[in-house]
């Protein structure tokens, strides 16, 4: 049919809007491919360029910086300092032995040095850094700068290391770092990333260990380019990591330094309680071993060297040391008596010098006796008979019970490595370890600390610090440094009573004449201590031994010796710090031990210096020059204050 003008006209119209409309959409089309063009040539060129080929982008993980940790009063315990290392990556290094070797003849380095690098390349993923070396000189680590061309894949960083300024002193408080072991990643169960990292060091012991989930932080990362020589060009991004939280320790370093000092040369354990917090203010073990060494990877020598030492220098004495406590425990049995209702302390025992209980002779150290003595006295001149006679009266039973409730026996959670819990004996305890009945025997041997019963110097100084306060303090070795008060102890119950007759036994043991720790007195009224001694019996003479001549623990080899034992508070009118000390084989508790226990608790009242004044007139002169030889071990503190706690 044919089309009317008009209708051509109209098809003439719709195929000309048509034809517009398409050739609008393709203008639209290709200008915006050119603007894309322009843009992706011009605008992102160096963004594309990253892309090419020859050259990677990298993701690395940035090690936080870990934690500090201070003193009580802000002394540096526990630091970072820097530490210029040279990396290596495998996948960027091509071949690794010819790389290895140039880096070997360019700084240096040891053979095994770069044996271990390769055997750490060999056991992780092929982009994972290694560390090869470590605490380079500025020189040597410009010059792997320099030479960063013909060393392919290899990195010259600054990072941290740890560093302990006080050397010895807090060895086995603090404790040190080490690389991540096998035996680490295996008790974490689902391990942090950041563990991965080769050579990555975490806490190996004490409060490193114990707190390393606070001291570790959380990593960062980082995002490089890197070439097709393994050099890194730029970096692309960085996301920082979250350092680790600082702690503060309830340790006062300079009353530790006095107390390190004071036990040079023995082997003895020293900790200082305060009575209202229940604070740690020292502890101290000796001897003790440069933290250090083993953060910066410890000699086959010098380790064999601490490992074979009888002294045990890796050993925390004060925490992990187990030694019967002797003459220091009969305070607890003199307490289960009293709480038996068997005596009332005024009550006086007659002492010839022994008692037979069933069919065996058990000796006082006093041969000849002490003749009539009430409780007072008893512990004045630590007569055993008279303990003898209240154990069998009051049964183990009763002493067990008290010896708990005086903190004996008691695992205490401190961040510290491998707190012993001692050994509290009881009736239920033998049955199960030993498959047999407990005998009245063992209780007379437990009624002045011997046998079966086994203490810490930490649980002794806590006994005392209860004896003291009549509180059942808790010790703690972490503080928040904007606190403004600790919560006070609950009461132990005890009968004031009884307490005064065991604080007046223990003043007494000092200040008497008859006293057994009275040659290491406090003469200054202000600071007037009660004290008792201790010795713990670790093998007896014997017959054959007292015939070939042997009749005093001198005579023995020092490893056969008796343990010396002090424990003491003061003020006596406002007790403020109890003081226990163990010297390993030191023979008596008052000579061997008291005089220490003295000087630390003179030195915990006066900011870590005992003042003369304090002695005895006759001992000032000895004191005076054993005071100089000492200030040569003694640290000016004042460069380690980092800040004000």
């Amino acid at each position: 049919m044919k089309r009317t003008d008009r209708e051509k006209e109209l098809s003439r119209r719709l195929i000309t809007r048509r034809a517009l409309g398409l050739g609008a959409i393709k203008l639209v089309v290709t200008g915006a491919l050119l603007w894309r063009l322009r843009d992706m040539q011009l605008e992102q060129a160096d963004a594309f360029r990253l892309l090419a080929e020859e050259n990677r982008i990298n993701l690395r993980l940035l090690p936080p910086t870990r934690g500090l940790i201070h003193d009580r009063n802000g002394v540096l315990l526990a630091g970072n300092e820097q530490n210029y290392r040279v990396v290596i990556t495998r996948d960027d290094a091509g071949d690794i032995d010819l790389v290895l070797g140039r880096l070997q003849k360019l700084i240096g380095l040891p053979d095994d040095t770069i044996a271990r690098a390769r055997e750490d390349m060999l056991r992780n993923r092929p982009f994972v850094p290694i560390t090869v070396a470590e605490r380079l000189s500025w020189e040597e680590i410009s010059a792997v700068a320099a030479n960063a061309p013909a060393l392919p894949g290899v990195t010259p960083e600054m990072g941290l290391s740890r560093v302990y300024p006080l050397t010895e002193d807090l060895s086995h408080v603090v404790g040190y770092v080490g690389p991540v072991s096998d035996q680490d990643l295996a008790r974490e169960q689902d391990p942090d990333p950041v563990l991965m990292i080769p050579r990555f060091q975490i806490g190996k012991s004490g409060v490193e260990r114990e707190a390393e989930a606070r001291l570790r932080g959380k990593a960062g990362s980082q995002r490089v380019e890197v070439n097709s020589v393994g050099r890194v060009m730029r970096e692309l991004d960085r996301v920082g990591g979250e350092p680790g939280e600082t702690l503060h320790l309830t340790i006062d370093a300079r009353l530790q330094n006095y107390a390190m000092a004071r036990l040079e040369g023995q082997s003895a354990a020293a900790v200082v309680i305060d009575i209202e917090s229940g604070d740690i203010l020292a502890s101290a073990s000796a001897p003790s071993y440069d933290a250090n060494l083993f953060v910066r990877g410890i000699s086959s020598k010098n380790y064999n060297a601490l490992l074979e030492n009888e002294y045990r220098p890796l050993v925390n004495k004060c925490v992990q040391g187990m030694y019967p406590p002797g003459s220091t425990f009969k305070m607890v049995t003199a307490l289960a008596a009293l709480d038996a209702a068997e005596t009332d302390g005024r009550e006086r025992v007659f002492c010839p010098g022994h008692m037979d209980v069933s069919g065996n002779r058990f000796h006082c150290w006093k041969r000849s006796g002490h003749g009539r003595v009430d409780l007072v006295a008893a512990l004045s001149e630590s007569c055993d008979v008279y303990f003898y006679e209240m154990s069998q009266r009051c049964g183990i039973d009763r002493i067990n019970a008290m010896a708990e409730r005086l903190g004996i026996g008691i695992r205490y959670q401190l961040p510290l490595t491998s707190v012993a819990a001692g050994l509290n004996p009881s009736r239920e305890w033998k049955a199960r370890t030993r498959d047999a009945d407990w005998r009245i025997g063992d209780t007379v041997n437990v009624s002045i600390g011997q046998g079966y019963v086994l203490t810490t110097p930490l649980q002794l100084a806590i006994m005392t610090a209860r004896l003291a306060s009549n509180r059942a303090v808790v010790p703690r070795l972490l503080r928040d440094p904007l606190e403004r008060a600790v919560p006070q102890a609950a009461s132990l119950d005890l009968r004031p009573e009884w307490l005064d007759m065991i604080r007046r036994g223990m003043a007494q043991s000092v200040n008497d004449r008859r006293g057994t720790a009275y040659s290491s007195r406090v003469v200054e009224p202000t600071m007037a201590m009660a004290g008792k001694t201790g010795t713990s019996q670790v093998f007896r003479i014997t017959q054959a031994e007292r015939d070939a001549g042997i009749r005093r623990q001198e005579d023995l080899p020092w490893n056969r010796r008796n343990h010396a034992l002090f424990v003491n508070f003061a003020p006596l009118d406002n007790p403020r710090v109890a003081v226990a000390v163990i010297v390993e084989h030191g023979g008596g508790g008052s000579t061997a031990a008291a005089p220490i226990g003295r000087d630390i608790l003179l030195a915990a009242l006066n900011d870590g210096r005992p003042p003369l004044a304090a002695y005895p007139t006759a001992q000032r002169n000895r004191i005076s020059a054993e005071q100089t030889e000492m200030e040569n071990r003694l640290r000016d503190l004042g460069s380690f204050r980092v800040s004000r706690a």
